[in-house]
């Protein structure tokens, strides 16, 4: 299938509902309001093919950019290449549902996660903690240094409240994911999640939300989840 053929794929597959949906977590037109489940069947006939991802993702088309990011081929993505697609996330949905997702299955996945954490760009910092929480909730823990994820943990704590909002959320996802995914450093995440307190965090002008991670923690505690591991990363 080429460009136009998976563009008019999508459109027929489009409802306002949906569309409607995206719109109010900041998705911008255009776009055509496709579920992620509805993707799957085209995505069965696609499989991997960078080059269409990459057209369909400079396309500018919220459906179109999320599709990409299914059908892409992580492996030959280069650091540039996460680059140029995290300039075109302009909002939460595509930097940490899309790029960051895309990114956990590299292997340039940690230094390119890391590089944006550090760089100040509030959706590139989030993606980079989201990419972690994709990893984390994935890859075996022999696969980290614990050492590094302690350090980061103790980051989150000392600099989450003056962080900017989405960045917060990606940190406040981290200390979840690494209490719930992480079993070398549970208890230090459980400690985290409590230092922390509540997190505000604005959605926009108007609102904002309160967070605190230690009761969401506890509750998968309860369910005896601590060690899940998700089987897939992308849909």
């Amino acid at each position: 299938m080429n460009f136009e053929m998976v563009m008019q794929e999508l459109e027929a597959l489009g409802k306002e509902r949906m569309k409607k949906i995206y719109k109010s977590n900041g998705a911008n037109e255009p776009l055509f309001g496709v579920t992620t489940g509805e993707m799957k069947p085209l995505a069965k006939k696609i499989k991997k093919n960078q080059p269409l991802a990459d057209q369909l993702y400079a396309s500018g088309n919220y459906d179109a950019m999320y599709f990409a990011g299914v059908i892409a081929d992580p492996m030959i993505m280069t650091e540039e290449h996460f680059d140029w697609w995290m300039d075109g996330a302009y909002f939460y949905m595509l930097s940490d549902y899309v790029v960051a997702v895309t990114l956990s299955e590299a292997d340039i996945a940690q230094v390119v996660a890391d590089k944006w954490i550090k760089c100040g760009e509030d959706l590139r910092m989030s993606a980079g903690w989201s990419c972690y929480c994709w990893l984390l909730g994935n890859r075996p823990d022999s696969e980290f240094s614990t050492s590094k994820i302690a350090e980061m943990l103790d980051q989150v704590k000392d600099t989450i409240h003056d962080s900017p909002d989405r960045t917060k959320s990606s940190m406040n996802n981290f200390v979840y994911t690494v209490a719930l995914s992480y079993l070398p450093l549970h208890n230090k995440a459980v400690q985290t999640a409590t230092a922390i307190g509540t997190v505000e965090i604005k959605k926009d002008t108007k609102t904002s939300s309160l967070s605190l991670v230690s009761e969401r923690i506890q509750k998968q505690i309860d369910k005896g989840r601590i060690g899940f591991k998700r089987k897939y990363v992308r849909c």
